[in-house]
């Protein structure tokens, strides 16, 4: 029997196509076998597609896969998919609750700002020989290393971040998840760019969870809780955000690319 799913792309973290990070939105009326929503994620080939199924409550079941795994938490499809909900299932609704591997997230809107609300994880100090490693994947020696499951390596300054070309394979051989990349912005608070190839995903435009780690990492090092950030990548992308102690306030704009439907 051919069975028709409704998708979405949308391009999150920003105010126009063809920049901030593309994610694929597909509602769901019950959950498809693991092997099929992987394989849409791999046919789509986008750093991830997000999978959702509205609950008796109101509140919807959220999933994430990259091409290559499904993911714990991730930050721009969970954007993208209040997004969806807002303009396309659900016109008007300006709050929604989403029940993941990660908890509960909310994500609320003000005007055409989408925030989430996402825990914290302030990345610690590592051992010197995890930092050797990080050091030998860069290239070059950073500012300083620390870790919450995604490694981040602090540069000089904006100019080493665009210019920094990391051995992938050596990131994805890190005992973590990934690499972030960061340094003071020139026009914001801070930059950054995450790569993941471990993930199938070798640099991700935009990263919302990454921010989990940045937000309380700038916060105390610029001694200051709302900070403007920019992930330097290809297409770049811009975000607010806001330290809030156990969680952080991740916050940008969507822009609409396209809709459809995948046959199988």
């Amino acid at each position: 029997m051919t069975r028709e799913i409704p998708i979405y792309q949308i391009d999150a973290f920003t105010s126009r196509v063809f920049a901030g990070n593309p994610a694929a939105v597909c509602p769901l009326e019950t959950w498809l076998p693991d092997d099929v929503l992987q394989g849409i994620a791999a046919e789509n080939n986008l750093a991830e597609t997000a999978y959702l199924i509205v609950r008796d409550d109101g509140d919807y079941d959220l999933r994430w896969f990259t091409p290559a795994v499904e993911v714990d938490l991730c930050g721009h499809a969970t954007l993208a998919s209040a997004y969806v909900i807002d303009k396309e299932l659900e016109p008007g609704r300006g709050h929604v609750r989403f029940h993941t591997r990660s908890g509960p997230l909310e994500v609320t809107r003000d005007g055409d700002v989408y925030a989430l609300d996402f825990p914290s994880h302030p990345p610690e100090p590592v051992s010197p020989d995890r930092a050797e490693a990080v050091a030998e994947a860069l290239g070059s020696r950073p500012m300083e290393v620390r870790q919450a499951k995604m490694f981040l390596a602090l540069l000089a300054d904006q100019q080493a971040v665009l210019a920094a070309e990391p051995d992938l394979q050596r990131v994805k051989d890190l005992l973590g998840d990934g690499l972030i990349i960061t340094a003071p912005g020139e026009d914001c608070d801070f930059v950054s760019r995450y790569f993941a190839p471990h993930a199938g995903i070798p640099e991700d435009p935009v990263t919302g969870s990454a921010h989990c780690r940045l937000t309380p990492f700038w916060a105390r090092r610029l001694d200051k809780a709302q900070l403007t950030a920019r992930q330097v990548s290809r297409r770049g992308g811009d975000l607010q955000v806001e330290d809030l102690g156990e969680r952080v306030k991740i916050a940008g704009r969507c822009a609409y690319y396209m809709s459809g439907r995948i046959t199988l």
